[in-house]
């Protein structure tokens, strides 16, 4: 079920990115090698149709031969164009220059999702629509995102929670040759008067009542009044007795859920 709300969550999350990033960013796109452009002449429509980046950077174009694309955003680009087309061919020409598919960028995510590997970056793509690209975020992941700058190589840690809830301020901006890892969380172990013991991923600020729901909850027999947790602090097994269910569960605990007496 956490799994069906946290993808509705990134692709909910990733729409909203999307509507109000794709007017404010798709100018700003840094054209690179292999990315098709769509330019409309409205002077000429003849002009007008797809253009593949080359190798090089550059590409021809009718009238005005070889012109350089890469490196250049496609506002810049456009003023270049205009600049060329004019005036020998037209006195105020009117050109739109957009990407109809991005191929020279790309970030790749890694870690506790469904589909690791590349992901084409798109103008203002955000850190949800990678993610939502890369399948969602699996029952192991942790509630932490870093992503590795290629310039920087300082981590930037996002929280997952925080992109469920839709603050659009963790939703982070994507760069090219970002690398995005999705943290697998750290276990717990709850045994005994429990439906499903055994092992189960733990998320930040996790309560014994949480806990005990990953395993399916207690059993009709279960003393939840004398719950126990076995905590190892500095090497030395430590048993805390009196546990209320709304206290805190650290990373490597054992619950330990006991039969009522009889």
């Amino acid at each position: 079920m956490r799994n069906r709300i946290t993808l509705f969550a990134f692709v909910f999350v990733a729409l909203l990115a999307s509507i109000r990033l794709v007017a404010q960013t798709a100018g700003n796109y840094i054209i690179g090698a292999n990315d098709v452009l769509m330019i409309t002449v409205l002077d000429d429509p003849t002009l007008s149709g797809r253009y593949t980046v080359e190798g090089d950077g550059e590409f021809s174009f009718p009238l005005i031969g070889r012109i350089k694309a890469a490196g250049l955003s496609t506002r810049d680009f456009e003023t270049q164009l205009k600049k060329r087309l004019s005036p020998d061919y037209f006195k105020n020409p009117q050109v739109t220059v957009s990407v109809e598919q991005y191929r020279s960028q790309r970030v790749f995510v890694t870690g506790e999702v469904r589909q690791p590997g590349p992901v084409q970056l798109t103008g203002g793509m955000t850190l949800a629509e990678a993610l939502v690209r890369a399948g969602s975020t699996l029952p192991s992941a942790s509630g932490e995102v870093a992503i590795v700058r290629q310039k920087t190589k300082e981590p930037i840690r996002v929280s997952i929670r925080d992109l469920e809830t839709g603050q659009i301020s963790q939703n982070i901006e994507l760069q090219d040759s970002d690398q995005i890892y999705v943290l697998r969380a750290e276990s717990l172990y709850v045994f005994g008067e429990v439906k499903s013991p055994g092992a189960y991923s733990m998320q930040a600020d996790m309560t014994v009542l949480q806990a005990l729901s990953l395993a399916g909850g207690q059993t009709p027999n279960a003393a939840l009044n004398r719950i126990k947790i076995v905590r190892v602090v500095n090497g030395k097994r430590v048993d805390i007795k009196n546990v209320k269910l709304t206290d805190l569960v650290h990373p490597g605990d054992t619950i330990v859920v006991p039969e009522k007496y009889f």
